[in-house]
């Protein structure tokens, strides 16, 4: 009886290590087979006018301008199961620097300013109003763990900070973390793109906003929030995919426009925006998960295709996001800080052009 269940277990392992290594090997092919070239050459044939063509049906969204590739269980374990690429000891270890006594020195900080609190969470003040992005305070996105503490604890954000603005780009449980959002103010005025509205409303909200692509929402003072295009996807456990939108955001105001690229492939869209809103002052740029390229390329842009996109923008500062926060993409955490780092450094970019920033930096608007 033993030797049969020895024997059964024999065969289950070798029948699922055979099983493993086929996956794996499709992974290398599909590594092997995916070309940057050919990535490029898709995205230049497609059509500025479809970033404007409807974008719902069957009671889902979807990017008009490129079809994402259908992508399922298998194609995840082959991601999980393919060979690490191998990052020396400074990749696998560098971190942005947590700058110590953040409340107390925001507390004495006046004018405008950019705070990064951690991974896509930002809090911005401009003429007073008060701003805030994607906020995770929470220690595990869903379950991808922080490997660095957010510069502010949420009770000593919800005591410096009481009226605010927040910006949603989608549902993704790193941008939308519902612990995080029960315990912000339960009066902030939310903003969040189509098909997120009830379920924000659930996370202890009552003035939810859901913007449409290219939709404009008046603040006041002269200034305005747009919601625009991005190209990524959306799902979360109690939403399909793609049940609600993803979104980029341009923040105009008299002192200063902002805009957040929430996240997003490289497409079109980002020359498109320049041409319709020119004058970006900072561009918030997504700078994570992109290895493997095979898997990640559609819905998240390399250190290139990031710059490439900055300049597509026409915007004056490129602020680097969600990089040093969260192990997410096949890359270390840290890893994409130093690859912009050592991009600007490679092709003699001007320094200074880049905010790349500390978690608890405050960094001055003018």
């Amino acid at each position: 009886m033993k030797q049969s269940k020895s024997m059964v277990f024999l065969i289950s392992l070798a029948l699922l290590l055979l099983f493993l290594t086929i996956i794996t090997s499709c992974s290398a092919r599909d590594k092997k087979n995916f070309s940057e070239t050919q990535w490029a050459l898709q995205v230049d044939k497609t059509l500025a006018k479809d970033l404007y063509s409807t974008h719902y049906k069957d009671k889902k969204f979807f990017a008009p301008w490129m079809k994402m590739e259908d992508k399922g269980f298998l194609d995840v374990l082959k991601w999980k199961l393919s060979s690490k690429a191998n990052y020396t000891n400074q990749e696998r270890t560098f971190l942005p620097r947590l700058i110590p006594d953040t409340a107390k020195r925001l507390k004495q900080t006046q004018g405008n300013f950019i705070l990064w609190i951690g991974h896509n969470t930002f809090l911005i003040r401009i003429d007073g109003a008060y701003w805030l992005t994607d906020p995770i305070f929470s220690k595990r996105a869903l379950l991808p763990a922080r490997v660095t503490p957010p510069a502010l604890t949420l009770k000593e954000f919800n005591t410096l900070v009481k009226d605010i603005n927040i910006v949603i780009s989608h549902n993704h449980y790193d941008h939308l973390d519902r612990p995080t959002m029960k315990d912000l103010p339960q009066n902030s005025k939310v903003f969040v793109p189509k098909g997120l509205k009830n379920v924000v409303m659930g996370m202890n909200k009552t003035r939810v906003h859901e913007m449409d692509w290219w939709e404009e929402f008046k603040i006041g003072n002269g200034s305005k929030l747009i919601c625009l295009p991005a190209q990524h996807w959306s799902l979360r456990i109690n939403q399909r995919i793609n049940q609600s939108l993803w979104a980029s955001y341009l923040l105009v105001t008299p002192s200063v426009t902002l805009y957040f690229g929430g996240d997003s492939g490289y497409f079109k869209g980002f020359s498109e925006i320049k041409q319709k809103y020119p004058k970006i002052d900072y561009a918030f740029m997504p700078t994570t998960a992109y290895h493997p390229r095979w898997f990640m390329y559609y819905q998240h842009m390399n250190i290139k295709e990031a710059v490439k996109a900055f300049k597509d923008l026409g915007a004056r500062y490129f602020i680097p996001t969600q990089w040093g926060t969260f192990h997410l993409g096949g890359e270390p955490a840290g890893f994409p800080g130093l690859d912009l780092t050592r991009y600007i450094d490679r092709h003699k970019l001007d320094p200074s052009l880049f905010k790349i920033m500390d978690i608890g930096e405050i960094l001055p608007l003018p």
